[in-house]
């Protein structure tokens, strides 16, 4: 779950940066997306050093603006075609999965849409129980405004649709294009800082129980719990910008960043429900709590392993080799431990 984790935290960065500035190709088709990228990446990496709470000031200005226009984005879309609403009734999700056989594919598609859910989380989980109840519920109703308008756009132009099309950019007015992309690539950079912070506080902890060698860490800040590994931090950029150069685009990177989330979430419910029976729960109640999460978590990772072949190995490699590293260096210190006595210093005065 870590390994994946991490993993997640080195595409989510490249994927994201990537997706947002491709809108200024609505713009500009000749802009060069790959370099102003890179340059965002780099920029990102580079003030980790420094503490991100200047960053984390505007994070919550900058996120209230950026769910309040998708919101807006999407009831305008949605004024446009309303049998749009239909897509509330499950029998057409359950009818087309029972009729299309590549079933396992849509599957994969949807699950790209609870992507960013774990670098919500990651963030929120800071600002108390209170604060992601109530933030939840204004990001969730804006994401499914925000979708409904993409698909009310899709289904009213479909003869205007090519492979290239980017419905989130279509539907906006062009004058309001640019500010778009400009709060995409806020949101970004935010939800980038989200994992890189996240990325951090794991290898922290890797190396407190004996899972990854002694690096260097500094506290850039006076904020409680705000740490910066320099040597996790260059090898993150050096990895996003690897990315970036290999997939060239956001969409060939979908199966890749797929394909750690669902692993990472399939984990995450593994341990609620080792943690829940350590708090003593009741098994009756537990087992049918954990195994929808898990049911629908594996249907998504039999999806996603479908995209192994088109992009989704670069995941497992990437969370290969830190697994690999931490399962070698724990089983090592444990080797090393066994032929180590301690004794009363005393003795030898």
């Amino acid at each position: 779950g870590a390994s994946t984790l991490i993993a997640d935290g080195i595409i989510t960065p490249s994927i994201t940066v990537l997706s947002a500035i491709e809108g200024l190709r609505n713009i500009n088709p000749d802009t060069q997306v790959i370099p102003i990228s890179i340059f965002i990446i780099i920029v990102l990496f580079l003030v980790q050093q420094f503490g991100t709470s200047v960053i984390g000031k505007s994070f919550g200005p900058l996120m209230l603006i950026w769910f309040s226009m998708l919101a807006i984005y999407g009831v305008s879309g949605i004024i446009t075609y309303f049998p749009i609403l239909k897509a509330f009734n499950p029998y057409y999700a359950i009818n087309l999965l029972m009729h299309y056989p590549n079933w396992f594919l849509i599957l994969g598609a949807v699950f790209l849409c609870t992507t960013g859910a774990e670098a919500l989380y990651s963030d929120l989980g800071h600002c108390g129980i209170k604060n992601i109840r109530i933030s939840w519920v204004f990001v969730k109703a804006s994401l499914i405004l925000n979708y409904l308008g993409q698909g009310a756009w899709i289904l009213k132009n479909q003869g205007a649709i090519t492979a290239d099309t980017n419905p989130f950019y279509a539907m906006m007015p062009t004058e309001f294009l640019f500010f778009g992309v400009v709060m995409a690539t806020f949101a970004a950079v935010i939800a980038s800082q989200a994992l890189i912070s996240g990325s951090f506080s794991i290898f922290s902890e890797a190396m407190n129980l004996n899972f990854w060698p002694r690096q260097k860490i500094k506290y850039p800040t006076n904020v409680k719990g705000q740490l910066y590994i320099p040597f996790i931090n260059w090898l993150l950029l050096f990895s996003c910008i690897l990315m970036v150069l290999f997939f060239q685009t956001s969409s060939n990177m979908e199966a890749a960043y797929g394909l750690s989330i669902t692993i990472t979430m399939l984990m995450t419910s593994i341990l609620l429900l080792y943690y829940m029976q350590q708090l003593k729960s009741k098994i009756k109640y537990l087992l049918p709590l954990v195994g929808v999460f898990l049911v629908v978590e594996t249907l998504f990772l039999i999806a996603n392993l479908f995209k192994f072949f088109h992009g989704g190995w670069v995941t497992i490699l990437l969370a290969g080799i830190i697994f690999t590293t931490m399962y070698i260096w724990y089983n090592a210190r444990k080797i090393k431990n066994r032929q180590v006595s301690f004794v009363k210093i005393e003795d030898y005065y």
